[in-house]
Order: C-alpha cells, then sequence, then structure tokens
C-alpha cells in the first residue's frame, strides 16, 4: 500500500498566505499534521507539492514521506493526483494499491487510515470512509485502478473512478469527524482554535 499526500494545491480560498503551513492549536502546520497520520498508517507515503514550494518539501520530507514536485503545466487536482499515482506505481508497495489523503485534512485519525487499509486487504476495490452518512477521506484504490488514476483529468480528482465503479465501492462507518474536516479558508482554522 502507498500512501498518496496531495499538497500541491493553490489554496487560493485562504488568501495570500500558504495555507498548509499555517499553525493548528497544537503548533503543528496543517500540512505536517496531515502528513503524520498518513505516514504512521501507511509507512511508505508520497506528498506531491508544487515546484516552487520549497517550505513544503522540506516539512513533508522531514515527516518521512516521499516528496515529488508536480510540473508547473500540472496544476489541477486530476493532474497532481495522476503524477503522483504514476510515481508511487513503480513502487513495489503500490502492489497492494493506493491510499489519497488531502494535505488540508489534518484532523483525520491515523487509525481510520488503518481501518481503510484493513477494508482494502479484505477484499475492498475502493473504500471510501463516512462520517454520519457522509462520504469523506482518504479513499482506498486497489492497484486495479492505477491506470485509470493516472489518466484523469480536471479539478474533480478521483470522483470519476468512484462514479463510475459505484458497485465497487465499499462505504466504510468510521467514528471520526476528522474525515471530513478540511481546512479552506482563515475561517476554518480560526474555528478550530
Amino acid at each position: 500500500m502507498v500512501g498518496i499526500l496531495l499538497a500541491a494545491g493553490f489554496s487560493r480560498r485562504f488568501g495570500t498566505q500558504d495555507k498548509l503551513l499555517q499553525c493548528l492549536p497544537d503548533g503543528r502546520p496543517i500540512a505536517l499534521a496531515a502528513a503524520q497520520s498518513l505516514v504512521s498508517a501507511v509507512p511508505v507515503s508520497v506528498a506531491v507539492v508544487r515546484e516552487d514550494n520549497h517550505a513544503l518539501k522540506a516539512l513533508l520530507s522531514a515527516a518521512g514521506l516521499v516528496v515529488i514536485a508536480c510540473p508547473q503545466e500540472a496544476q489541477v487536482m486530476a493532474d497532481s493526483l495522476s503524477f503522483a499515482v504514476r510515481y508511487a506505481s513503480q513502487l513495489t508497495a503500490a502492489q497492494d494499491g493506493f491510499v489519497i489523503a488531502l494535505a488540508d485534512m489534518p484532523y483525520i485519525a491515523a487509525t481510520s487510515i488503518k481501518q481503510v487499509i484493513t477494508t482494502m486487504q479484505e477484499g475492498a476495490a475502493i473504500v471510501v470512509p463516512t462520517y454520519h452518512g457522509q462520504r469523506g477521506h482518504p479513499v482506498g484504490f486497489s492497484a486495479k485502478f492505477a491506470d485509470a488514476l493516472t489518466h484523469l483529468q480536471g479539478d474533480q480528482g478521483a470522483r470519476a473512478i468512484i462514479q463510475q465503479h459505484q458497485d465497487e465501492v465499499y462505504l466504510l462507518a468510521c467514528d471520526d469527524a476528522g474525515v471530513l474536516s478540511d481546512i479552506d479558508t482563515p475561517a476554518d482554522l480560526e474555528s478550530e482554535r
């Protein structure tokens, strides 16, 4: 299993500051908290960042992730995701699939990520965690979806694959509100303080 942390977005709704480097109430940068949960559940994890974001590269590398820089021309979510899956597919651990996490979701418990992995190991092709019936992240994809993931386009991420393969989606009920909690604006971050 390979973890993929998507951290190449522009965070335009957050304003001029780099959202992923802003600190949570516990003092950790948003991206670091997300990375630590992912890498503790999926030791082989890859983070994809923008080429010019040297501070984020250093932070995520120090957290134990392999950091790859998305090419300048790859600017939407599908681009960075397909780029990361192409890289991750070369790793031996990818034969078991991928767990795709978002760097602006710092409150997901490592235990929830482990539940996604366990459910995949039990045979589920796509695992979507839910909290009180709402779908969240991270999403697990078996290796058979590697090719489809590398050919994604647009700003929808892997949503199209999930929609096309509804019969293979396992909705995993989690007792973790973190699977829904992302930080998009300064107000989202302030509400956590």
